[in-house]
Formats: C-alpha cells, structure tokens, sequence
C-alpha cells in the first residue's frame, strides 16, 4: 500500500509535525475526561438527574467504539491528511454542538457525534507520525502523538472543569470546539500531503480482521487496559472514604496520575522500540502489581500517590499496541490503527463496572485495585498466547524471520516490522 509524503511547502520538522498532532489528541483528551467533571453542573442546568446525565459519557464512548471502524474503512482511500483535518472539523462541530444543544437529548446527540472521529483520528495520526521516522524510533513517535491525550488529564480537564465553573458547562466544551479549530488550522500548515493508495479499498481493510494477531492484540487492550479505569473511576470516592484526604487534594492526586500517564508515554516507548512485545508483557506485569499496590497503599495519602503515579505509567500501554497493530495487520493499517482506540473504550467499560460490582457486593473501595489487577493479569494471560501463537506460525514458516521489515512498493517506506 504506496503512500507518498511530501514536505510541506513551508518546510516544518518532523517534532512540529508531531505537535500539532498531540494538540489535536490534547483537545480529544481533554473533552473526554472534561466531560466527566463537568457532570454535576450540566445534569443540574439540563434538570436531569447525575445517573441520567452519565448517560451523556456512555454516548461519547458508543460513538468512538462505532464511528473508529466505520470511518477507517469507509476513508480507506482517503489522503491522511485531508482526512485528519476532516475529523477535527468534526469533532469541533460536535463540541460547538454540545455547547448549544438545549436539552438532554441534544446533548447525548451532539456527545455521540463528538466520540465518532476520536479513534479515526488517533489512528491516522499515530500512522503518520510513525511515517516520519525511522522504523526503529516509531514507537516514540506514537507516544509523543499520545502525550496530547495524557497531558489533557494534567491541564486541559481542570482548564475546563474551571472555566464549566465560572461561566457555566456550555463554555467547556466550546473551549474544546475552539481548540479543535486551531488545530486544523495547525494540521492544514505543517502535515506532509500525502496520496491516496491506488490499490487501498474499504473491503482491503476488513483484512485485518481475518488476522489472529489483530483480535489478541485488541483483546490485550481491551482487557488489561480495564485495569487502569477499574481504579481511576473510583478514585475521588477512594481518597475521600479511605485516604480521608481533603477535597483540596482531590486534584492534586488525579493530577499525580496524569504525570504517571506523561512520564509512561516518554520513558516506555525507548524500551519498546527495542523489544516491542516483551515490553507490552512487562508493562501489563508492572500494571498488575501497580493496581495491587493500590489496595494496600490506600490509607495513606502519600503512598496512594506513588501507587497513582505508577498506575498512571501503566497508560503507555496504548502506544505500544498501536505500534503492534501496525506490525500485524498488513494492509489494512487504518482499521487495526481506529480498532486500538474502540478496544480502549471497550477497557472504559468493562474495568468500572467490574469494579462497581465489587463494591457494591461489599468489598470496599480499595477492591477495585485488586479488580484491576486481576484484568492486568488477564490481558497478560492474552499476551502470553499471543506469543506463543506467533512463534508456532513462526515455526510453520507463516511468518518472516523476527526482525524482518517489510517495504511498501515505495521504495524505504516501512510496512511493518515481525519481531517475533
């Protein structure tokens, strides 16, 4: 599948290219989590009740889980550029809509329109920000994409929840809808234009789902990635019951866990660029233990905030199976690259109402840590047969040698790379 970039006629770096890729994740990210503080005050303008209004985050992640697929292949001969500005077009379309909208079913509406371009968009960008390095460093490239995402839990949700404050819910999301306009203007400027793929068609890409490889990678996220939500959605309640912190150090601790996400998407990406699998083993593992650490660490105020922090790093997970999706799904690289981001919202669910149902069967709050390390442990049970699946088709001769690159007919252009 032949893709040509050119640079751009003002000639940006490829760490510009980057950025304003991670602004684009920045506004996503901030919109999603933002949503969720922004709760109380949008039930109560709306007159709706809290349960109700949760309602209004249930449409954001059914939009991202249908619109991620639906878009990868019905755009698969799109130029990626063109279609990363269609997607943030979009999606401030969608946050300019949940500004107005004038009742509860507006809103869930306009939230539902808002998820859809959110894992089209991750995975384009994650494609194209790995197009600009070399194959060894793609990986890094993913995770600076990401970090747009992880730096929205430290500033853009409070930015937001605090201007929902002081001029009401409606000016949070229309910050996001402003923001996701300045992005395409900065994603018009500075990403390469690139051509459309003679030989790409939406049916090309439902290959993808045809490979073993590309459900246990899915599943690895979609199961061990619940860990982390099973924790974090029961955090503020946690610290409030158990740590007894003050509400004050409510937003210092949730911010301690966005520094872990930031921190694991720089420092785990140079590891997985060397061993990509062995690192996604490993960190399902340093999940595990740091969602156990959590139930034990919870009654103090200082040790909870290493165990937050710890969790937080367990979220480069997401960048290193987008590398590995793009390693397993030959041709059909935008549907394997949206799916990672449908299987994470597939993690958003499954790990709270795991975690609910532990609480609420009387266990206490710090039972979502083992919850969530149970589900670390069975994304690593996935792992492990996902390896040993690969290594018998190695055997087989199904697959090339470990370390083999395969080229796209353009000549330099990595397609993937098999590391066993």
């Amino acid at each position: 599948m032949s893709r040509t970039l050119q640079k751009s006629g003002s000639g940006w770096s490829v760490g510009v290219v980057h950025l304003a890729l991670a602004i684009g994740g920045f506004a996503i990210g901030t919109a999603e989590f933002a949503t969720m503080s922004l709760l109380p005050f949008f039930a109560r303008g709306l007159g709706i009740d809290q349960p109700t209004a949760g309602h209004v985050v249930s449409a954001y992640a059914l939009g991202v889980v249908i619109g991620a697929p639906l878009l990868a292949v019905l755009s698969a001969r799109a130029s990626r550029r063109t279609l990363l500005l269609v997607l943030m077009a979009t999606f401030a379309i969608g946050n300019a809509a949940s500004a107005l909208a004038p009742t509860y079913g507006w809103l869930l509406l306009a939230r539902f329109a808002s998820g859809f371009p959110h894992g089209a968009y991750f995975g384009t960008a994650a494609l194209v920000a790995a197009s600009l390095v070399p194959v060894e460093r793609r990986t890094r490239a993913v995770g600076r994409v990401m970090l747009g995402l992880t730096t929205a839990t430290i500033l853009g949700v409070p930015l937001a929840n605090a201007l929902g404050q002081l001029l009401g819910w409606r000016w949070g999301f229309a910050a996001v809808s402003l923001l996701a306009l300045l992005t395409c203007v900065a994603l018009g400027l500075v990403v390469p234009r690139d051509g459309p793929a003679p030989e790409a068609s939406p049916l090309r890409e439902f290959d993808a789902l045809r490979n073993a490889q590309v459900w246990l990678t899915l599943a690895i996220g979609a199961v061990g990635f619940g860990g982390l939500f099973a924790v974090y959605t029961y955090l503020t309640p946690t610290l409030l019951a158990v740590t007894r912190a003050g509400p004050a150090t409510l937003p210092v601790v949730l911010a301690v866990f966005g520094v872990g996400m930031t921190l694991g998407n720089l420092v785990v990406p140079r590891f997985a660029d060397r061993a990509l699998m062995p690192a996604v083993g490993g960190l399902l593992l340093w999940s595990a233990g740091a969602l156990a650490l959590f139930t034990i660490a919870a009654g103090d105020l200082w040790s909870v905030s290493l165990a937050v922090l710890a969790i937080g790093m367990g979220g480069a997970l997401g960048s290193l199976l987008q590398t590995r999706l793009m390693d397993v799904a030959g041709t059909a690289q935008g549907l394997a690259a949206s799916l990672n981001h449908a299987a994470f919202n597939v993690a958003n669910a499954l790990g709270p109402w795991l975690g609910g149902l532990a609480i609420a069967g009387g266990y206490g709050w710090t039972s979502t840590g083992w919850v969530g390390c149970a589900l670390a442990l069975g994304g690593f049970a996935i792992w492990a047969t996902a390896m040993v699946t690969n290594a018998r088709a190695s055997r087989r001769g199904a697959l090339p040698p470990a370390g083999t690159i395969i080229f796209h007919d353009t000549p330099g252009e990595p397609l993937c790379v098999h590391d066993g």
